[in-house]
């Protein structure tokens, strides 16, 4: 019993998942149009970024990366390049795949300078570079994906509308790295040398960073093969090291699962849906926001997109709710599971850390996102 209280403690977020799963699954009575409604695309794509990045942990494939920045000397310049790598990258293989890419550098990093103090604002201000980077492009983020697919516009149209968010929330970040050195702009660091990968593991680095190209090219090309792709890369990674799947993280995966069932079962109850048809037009902007912190901004924008009637504020807020808090989006999730993996029974410590820095930035970016989404999408 012991242990599984400690497990449960250790596990808040899929606890939370667990809860609203079976909830609502009384809201709305089962059916089979439950197991259609689950984003099982999104799962996949999960498991197989999860399994090839434990191979890149294994093999040592981000050294070059974690080089570059053990080669930097100031904490200003080391948290700028971590948090703007997050920032451009999110805004082609996803916020989620982003931060999975960059925070276990920036631990290796930081660990290794003997600046661990700051791990945990500096992947706070991942996590809002992730969120904030990813609006910029369609593909940018899963919401921004499903939103996309459902309006008859172009990718350029659609990027003309969210740069103005990403400009500002860019020069945001800037300054937010420059106020939390500010009491000694100059601190250096002197990170470890990374270990040099061993040569006689090049052909499993090829294999892994192949594989990487695999699961950026299933999401950035939205094709409806996804699941031939899936079985390849677990397929390829079993072979290279079945060992690898002792290492995934299936909590993270068994999280959004139950996720996507409650935003399923909500959506499918009658009462619910007449309820939000009536509040949500016009409102799109709040509702986006709060509803997400219930059930996260992806399952919030599938739920509330057919009663929308203002595009730009649906989009935008479901862009802005990851800011307010975890839950808000399933990006911050996966930067919670990466940390306490690291550093058990700090679970407590992040959220505090978390809130406190996202709900700065949220309170300085929430007004000119009201305002905008006043500006016509078509």
């Amino acid at each position: 019993m012991k242990k599984v209280l400690d497990f449960l403690k250790k596990e808040i977020m899929l606890v939370v998942a667990v809860l609203a799963a079976v909830v609502s699954l009384f809201i709305t009575k089962p059916s089979l149009d439950l197991v259609k409604g689950i984003d099982w695309r999104t799962l996949g794509i999960l498991l197989m970024m999860l399994c090839v990045l434990e191979g890149f942990k294994k093999e040592s494939v981000l050294a070059p990366v974690v080089a570059l920045g053990s080669r930097l000397k100031k904490m200003t310049t080391v948290t700028l390049f971590l948090v703007f790598g997050v920032f451009f990258t999110s805004m082609f293989v996803t916020n989620d795949v982003s931060l999975i890419i960059f925070v276990p550098i920036t631990i290796m990093i930081f660990r290794g300078g003997g600046k661990e103090k700051f791990i945990l604002p500096v992947i706070t201000l991942q996590n809002i570079a992730a969120i904030r980077g990813s609006l910029l492009t369609p593909f940018g983020s899963p919401q921004n994906l499903f939103l996309f697919g459902r309006v008859n516009v172009s990718a350029w149209h659609f990027m003309l509308h969210m740069l103005p968010l990403c400009a500002m929330s860019a020069v945001l970040l800037v300054a937010f790295v420059f106020f939390m050195y500010r009491k000694d702009p100059g601190e250096a660091i002197e990170p470890e040398a990374p270990e040099k990968p061993q040569k006689n593991r090049l052909a499993q680095r090829i294999v892994y960073i192949v594989l990487f190209c695999a699961v950026v090219f299933t999401v950035v090309s939205r094709t409806k093969y996804w699941y031939v792709f899936v079985a390849v890369v677990v397929a390829a990674v079993a072979i290279t090291d079945v060992k690898i799947f002792k290492n995934v993280d299936y909590v993270l995966l068994v999280t959004f699962l139950c996720f996507f069932v409650f935003s399923h079962q909500v959506a499918a109850n009658g009462k619910i849906a007449e309820f939000l048809s009536g509040a949500v037009a016009g409102r799109e902007y709040w509702w986006s926001i709060g509803l997400s912190q219930i059930i996260s901004n992806v399952p919030a924008s599938i739920v509330l997109y057919p009663f929308s009637t203002n595009f730009a504020g649906l989009i935008y807020g479901a862009d802005t709710a990851g800011l307010v808090s975890i839950i808000g989006s399933l990006a911050s999730v996966i930067n919670y599971r990466i940390y306490i993996r690291e550093y058990p029974g700090t679970g407590k410590k992040f959220l505090i850390v978390f809130t406190l820095i996202s709900w700065a930035f949220f309170a300085i970016v929430v007004v000119p996102g009201l305002l905008l989404s006043r500006w016509p999408f078509f």
